[in-house]
């Protein structure tokens, strides 16, 4: 689909939207975007609308500074400031604002809902957060290995915790990457299968178990999340009950080798998937990851927005 000033239009909803070269350029460019401030004025005279139907800190903030350090300007709304509260059908609501501005950055519950969007609209949409995948927040993961590890090939992750959309889009991620991915899940708690298989028909190195002390052991990279995403509050109880053991903690951590880093995208319920002890602990990665999110959104925006003309 030709979108805007006739361009090839591009969506970002998903890792598997990047080719391997593609993943592995974006890394390297938003590496260099933070090592030189990078600043630009790819989106001057362009307005983007980041359409929020979940509370964020990490996305709408770095989203917003990306933007501005782009030279474009953003409108923010959540369905409280748009007809999406009222029940507007998706489909109109992209065919309104692609005559009004030049893309939209989503933060939804259902992925169906941004498929719907990038299908009726004419402008590029970008996945801040479904309830199926968190791609510009592994790719930012990714960046901060990067950083220390270039080379992906006898890298081991580990991911500790449910099997919600973090995990689906590291699994997406080893698709595209050459790292080993060891998930360690409750029993009932498995990511999608179908997400699941075509990784590991694309050539993904992933491992399934139930055993948090068999995915850390020889982990570089150890990786947790909250055991109740948005929208899962009510399981909070039940699921506390069912992640006993799946805390990354000092005792965990002892399975692990000494030089492994913690990861982990935040907020976080110390306490719970996480201590304290840990996430401020020196081996924690995570404050570079929460800075990575602007380097790595400035890198994806450029890519959508910086394209051949069409012929």
């Amino acid at each position: 689909m030709f979108g805007v000033e006739g361009l090839m239009k591009k969506d970002f909803l998903s890792i598997l939207d990047l080719s391997r070269d593609q993943a592995q350029n974006l890394l390297k460019r938003a590496a260099w975007m933070k090592e030189n401030d990078f600043r630009s004025n790819i989106l001057e005279g362009k307005t983007i609308v980041l359409l929020f139907e979940k509370a964020s800190t990490r996305t709408k903030v770095s989203f917003e500074v990306s933007i501005n350090h782009l030279g474009g300007h953003h409108v923010f709304m959540t369905p409280a400031d748009s007809q999406l509260g009222r029940s507007e059908p998706l489909k109109d609501t992209a065919r309104v604002l692609s005559r009004y501005v030049q893309g939209l950055v989503v933060r939804t519950y259902g992925q169906k809902n941004l498929e719907e969007l990038a299908r009726h609209g004419t402008i590029p949409v970008i996945n801040a957060l479904s309830d199926e995948y968190h791609p510009c927040q592994v790719m930012s993961d990714l960046l901060t290995i990067h950083e220390l590890t270039p080379d992906f090939e006898m890298l081991k992750i580990a991911w500790i915790g449910d099997g919600n959309n973090m995990a689906h889009s590291w699994i997406n991620a080893a698709a595209r990457f050459p790292f080993k991915l060891h998930l360690a899940v409750p029993r009932g708690f498995e990511p999608g299968r179908d997400i699941l298989k075509r990784a590991v028909d694309l050539g993904a190195d992933i491992k399934i178990t139930h055993e948090p002390r068999e995915a850390v052991h020889e982990a570089h990279y150890i990786n947790t999340d909250v055991w109740a995403s948005m929208g899962q509050e009510e399981e909070q109880k039940t699921r506390s009950q069912a992640f006993a053991g799946f805390c990354v903690d000092e005792e965990l951590l002892k399975e692990a080798p000494e030089e492994a880093r913690i990861l982990h995208c935040l907020p976080a319920h110390r306490g719970q998937e996480i201590t304290d002890a840990v996430i401020e602990g020196s081996s924690s990665l995570v404050w570079d990851q929460a800075e990575n999110r602007l380097h790595m959104q400035k890198a994806i925006l450029e890519w959508i927005f910086k394209q051949v003309q069409a012929q």
